[in-house]
């Protein structure tokens, strides 16, 4: 049996080793700690989108309590007759497509009645302050003056049981705004009205105005 070399046997020395290993790493990490306290790494930032939220405030309501819908009415039941069916007649209710029905009539249009004017009567109405008075509203138009226009205008007017004229239209006229301004000045008139058996009726009175430049 051969015996092996004390250099070769490694075993001899593994504790030895281990010990020697543990004591400088120890001596490493003191002397690491005592000169470098402060160690700093670089810290890694993330840059992203920032999102801003906002808060509401939400305002709590108040459930109201309903109160109960009212009670329906009793239904009416009438009392079961015993000739009920005794009154009732029932009638044909087959429909006649051949049978010829009349058109109904046309609606009738109620035509309103103009009241009558008489034309002569035993007092015909005259204005309140005579011709002159129509003369004195009368404003003679500019055209009139500037075109040198003269001459009459009759005024055919409708005068009722109070003497208010309630139309009135031109019969003959001039021209040149004459015509419009004796209808205006006829129309602002108040009339003695006519009267018939002394009882005042409406009477159509034809009246003559002159315009004349001064």
């Amino acid at each position: 049996m051969k015996l092996k070399n004390p250099k070769a046997d490694l075993r001899r020395t593994y504790k030895r080793v281990l010990e020697i290993c543990t004591i400088i790493s120890l001596a490493i990490l003191i002397v690491a700690f005592k000169f470098f306290p402060h160690l700093s790494s670089k810290g890694m930032t993330i840059e992203g989108p920032q999102e801003l939220f906002t808060v509401k405030d939400i305002q709590q309501t108040k459930q109201e309590t309903r109160p109960p819908p009212p009670p329906k009415p009793p239904i009416p039941i009438e009392a079961p007759s015993d000739d009920v069916l005794e009154d009732i007649e029932i009638e044909d209710t087959e429909i006649d497509f051949e049978a010829e029905i009349e058109a109904p009539p046309p609606p009738k249009e109620e035509i309103e009645e103009e009241p009558t004017y008489f034309v002569a009567v035993e007092e015909m109405p005259s204005p309140i302050g005579g011709i002159l008075a129509i003369q004195k509203k009368i404003v003679y138009p500019e055209i009139a003056k500037r075109a040198g226009v003269e001459g009459k205008v009759y005024i055919l007017a409708f005068v009722d049981e109070q003497g208010a004229v309630t139309k009135a239209q031109v019969i003959k006229g001039i021209g040149a705004g004459c015509d419009e301004a004796a209808l205006d000045a006829v129309l602002k008139t108040r009339f003695t009205p006519g009267k018939q058996r002394g009882k005042p009726v409406r009477v159509q009175v034809s009246i003559p105005i002159l315009f004349k430049l001064k």
